[in-house]
């Protein structure tokens, strides 16, 4: 994979940074995006630090515009894109009596609509080229659902579908699209929750604790070697069995 550039989107958080540094270990050029430009370029020394070098180029996934733009940049900065792993997403919780048109939307644009955004900007290229890899981070709850996240769990739902309808119309391109669905990951969102409250969770989890990040990175890594190439439209839940769905 000497050589092959990756765009991992929403790269600097907690999954983002674990998959941006196996890729980078692994030899792809690696990029992300970002919108603070003085915590990206704090966060992109860090990794520097550790020896992983990851471009950064401005861009808000969430619209159309922004995401053409940024995958232009990454390309005049490393080359054309091979790899994407469409990661960026938000939360905006409440029960859906309560919940406003902007929670909604927000949440939709930047988990869902995203993948079209960045997808489209990079799929022709591939089509080109007769190569590519498409992975989606999905979540459990896009598989089973949860109180209170009705706008997360419809867009991560969502990402598998467009992986499936993605997966269909590629394949003999030489293109593979598939999902990787975390489970709950010891990231610093889920460690800010009370203490009370992740026990609960973690007492839901057949396998006794919190993912790793680098677990999920470890599963995004496993769809993109030429090995893997008859694997597509597949989805791979990594939730430490806590949702055993087919």
């Amino acid at each position: 994979m000497e050589g092959r550039v990756a765009l991992v989107t929403g790269g600097t958080g907690g999954i983002g940074t674990a998959i941006c540094k196996r890729l980078a270990d692994a030899g792809y050029r690696v990029a992300t995006n970002y919108r603070n430009e003085e915590r990206a370029k704090a966060w992109q020394q860090e990794m520097r630090a550790q020896g992983c070098e990851v471009a950064l180029a401005r861009g808000d996934v969430s619209s159309a515009e922004d995401a053409a733009a940024m995958v232009r940049d990454v390309e005049a900065q490393l080359g054309p894109v091979d790899v994407l792993v469409n990661n960026a997403g938000i939360t905006r919780d409440g029960t859906f009596h309560k919940m406003t048109a902007d929670q909604w939307n927000e949440v939709i644009d930047t988990n869902l609509n995203s993948c079209f955004n960045v997808t489209r900007a990079v799929i022709e290229g591939m089509r080109e080229r007769k190569w590519g890899r498409i992975i989606q981070i999905s979540s459990i709850n896009g598989q089973k659902g949860q109180y209170g996240q009705a706008n997360y769990a419809a867009a991560k739902a969502g990402m598998h579908g467009f992986t499936i309808s993605l997966a269909q119309e590629n394949a003999k391109f030489g293109i593979t699209v598939n999902t990787v669905s975390p489970g709950y990951i010891g990231t610093d969102m889920v460690m800010a929750v009370p203490e009370a409250v992740r026990e609960k969770i973690v007492a839901q989890i057949p396998t006794g604790r919190l993912g790793h990040p680098d677990e999920i990175a470890y599963a995004v890594a496993f769809f993109l070697p030429d090995e893997a190439a008859w694997i597509t439209g597949a989805n791979l839940s990594a939730n430490g069995g806590q949702y055993m769905g087919w």
